[in-house]
């Protein structure tokens, strides 16, 4: 790789392009589905109802909303359709869609508790092998 890549801001070493690719590409860990379901968000005294749009084991894409700032911290509720249990975690908001209409964000869960996360697990296992 030429100087001139380099100072082009052009990964060139191994290590570089997994990092550029880890910074830019999928960061999810295990599946997302599509999701139809409302959450409530609490931030400080503030709560909001945000229409979720996708969920993974490690977090909720929330669409149609205006993002808080990245790094804000949530708490998290919700009820996943036929199961029972609710969840109630905490959670960062990690992005914000780069597209004019500025809404949606990606929350990702933080301190998911086992059960919790149990409970995640079998809903995407089970969306997955419905929609088989």
């Amino acid at each position: 790789m030429s100087k001139k890549e380099r100072r082009q801001g052009r990964p060139d070493t191994r290590a570089e392009k997994e990092e550029v690719e880890r910074r830019y590409g999928e960061r999810r860990h295990g599946p997302r589905v599509p999701v139809s379901l409302w959450v409530e968000e609490i931030k400080d005294e503030d709560l909001y109802f945000q229409q979720a749009g996708n969920l993974s084991v490690g977090g909720v894409f929330f669409e149609r909303t205006i993002p808080h700032p990245i790094g804000t911290r949530v708490r998290l509720r919700f009820e996943l359709p036929g199961m029972d249990g609710v969840i109630d975690t905490q959670g960062e908001v990690v992005s914000t869609p780069g597209d004019p209409s500025g809404l949606g964000a990606g929350v990702k869960f933080i301190n998911l508790d086992s059960v919790e996360e149990r409970l995640i697990r079998e809903f995407i296992d089970k969306q997955l092998t419905d929609d088989s």
